[in-house]
């Protein structure tokens, strides 16, 4: 192995960049050629690629996003983008590639590896930390932070208007980030995809706070628990309360990895490098109770991830 690509798809998160540097540092001192791929899986499409030395990395550690960009790719998805994809690879000298992204990225990334027969390593590096096979993810605890940063000031205000917040945090199909911000942040419910949502039930449990003398709530869902327009207005009209929607976007995604996001970009990098060094062909790096170790890539996005539901019902508890 002389030459190895990295290439950053998918969603951003908070510690790609951290990721990027590790990686190339860690590939340099094995002895190899570091080729970044530019714009994601469409840069393998449109040949968009230039060489990463040591210092071309240099002073990213801190930096949101990812210096090489990313986009969508639907191509890739398809048999011929495959077939393409493979031939590029090939046609550039790449003998290993770093993946670094989610379960989408780790399925094309799969797919690229029985296209091309070249050895495909993972990173798991999204925001919604749900990505089986480790126990977090990079840019999971950036976000959780970043999300809890909102909701501590969002109370101030409900606190002071005696309002009801809905605070709606990223998670199309999964609830780790809500889970685990609402958790942090000590609201009042939690509204997550995995647990079927019960208007009734959550307008019983306002009501019962305004008799017992609570004056505001905090509501925390992740985007995929349903409507967060109507859920916000069914609760008022039910209610007779105040009720206020937030919804924090993109703003999740972006601004300075936290320390706990860079270190595990770090190891993860590092761990990616020596898993392509050693002869390994299709891996995913993870952390499972402390540990840095790896699994199989197919793994990563063909198993669902379990979420840890005694969390939630922690949060329950001590909401009361």
């Amino acid at each position: 192995m002389r030459r190895i690509g990295v290439v950053t798809a998918g969603g951003d998160a908070p510690g790609m960049n951290a990721a990027i540097r590790a990686v190339v540092r860690s590939a340099i001192y094995g002895g190899l050629e570091v080729i970044g791929i530019e714009r994601g899986y469409a840069g393998l499409l449109e040949g968009r690629y230039r060489p990463l030395d040591r210092r071309s990395v240099s002073g990213i550690i801190n930096l949101g996003g990812t210096i090489l960009r990313t986009i969508r790719c639907e191509e890739i998805k398809t048999d011929e983008g495959i077939e393409r994809a493979a031939e590029f690879l090939k046609s550039i000298r790449v003998d290993g590639l770093i993946t670094i992204g989610g379960d989408g990225t780790f399925r094309g990334a799969s797919r690229l590896y029985r296209a091309s027969g070249i050895p495909v390593i993972g990173i798991p590096a999204t925001i919604d930390n749900d990505v089986a096979g480790t126990d977090t993810t990079i840019g999971f605890d950036t976000a959780v932070n970043t999300a809890l940063n909102a909701i501590d000031r969002i109370r101030d205000t409900a606190t002071s208007h005696e309002r009801i917040f809905i605070v709606e945090v990223m998670g199309r199909r999964r609830g780790f980030l809500a889970l685990e911000v609402g958790l942090a942040g000590g609201a009042e419910l939690i509204l997550i995809p995995e647990i079927k949502l019960d208007l009734e039930k959550i307008c019983d449990r306002v009501k019962r706070d305004r008799e017992e003398g609570k004056i505001s709530e905090i509501i925390v869902m992740a985007e995929g628990a349903g409507d967060s327009r109507q859920i916000t207005n069914y609760i008022a009209r039910e209610t007779g309360q105040d009720v206020r929607l937030a919804v924090l976007g993109h703003i999740q995604r972006g601004g300075a990895p936290t320390a706990r996001s860079r270190t595990l970009a770090c190891e993860f990098g590092y761990k990616a490098v020596e898993l392509l060094l050693t002869g390994e062909s299709k891996r995913m790096v993870g952390i499972k109770g402390g540990e840095i170790t790896s699994v199989d890539l197919d793994y990563s996005w063909m198993v669902e991830k379990e979420i840890d539901l005694s969390r939630y019902r922690l949060a329950e508890i001590l909401s009361l």
